[in-house]
């Protein structure tokens, strides 16, 4: 019986999986700047997608240094005595990493999709549009 409820179950996923990939549904918290490049055509949302990657790649140290100073503030507060001065400057360290992270990936977006033609930078416009306008709700 187990078996039985097991492979239903197992069959009823891959089949409900299939039907919502068919359906053309996008990806949803994969990043906004990847969620908002699903609106390109095939060919353009895999180039932007790869443009992603690689200004990701390129801001791998920051990452990693981000990481540590977050990790650095997580052992400082586990400490007996926490000193919360140092506590805080990892932090803000952490958060100036991530801006930084941010921005770079931000402008290298905006540089590849400047290159792309009005009507793809028109879907690129709208799909923010409507994400500020969900948020927003």
């Amino acid at each position: 019986m187990a078996s039985l409820l097991l492979n239903l179950f197992l069959a009823g996923a891959l089949i409900g999986g299939t039907v919502w990939l068919r359906g053309g549904h996008r990806m949803i918290a994969a990043g906004a700047l990847r969620v908002i490049g699903s609106e390109l055509p095939r060919d353009e949302r895999r180039a932007f997608r790869a443009n992603l990657r690689e200004a990701r790649a390129s801001v791998r140290p920051l990452i990693v240094h981000s990481s540590t100073a977050k990790a650095e503030a997580a052992r400082l507060l586990g400490e007996p005595t926490p000193d919360s001065t140092s506590i805080k400057a990892s932090l803000a360290q952490a958060r100036a990493d991530d801006i930084r992270v941010r921005a770079m990936v931000e402008n290298r977006a905006v540089d590849f999709a400047a290159t792309l033609p009005q009507a793809d930078r028109r879907r690129i416009a709208d799909s923010l549009v409507g994400r500020i306008q969900r948020r927003d709700r």
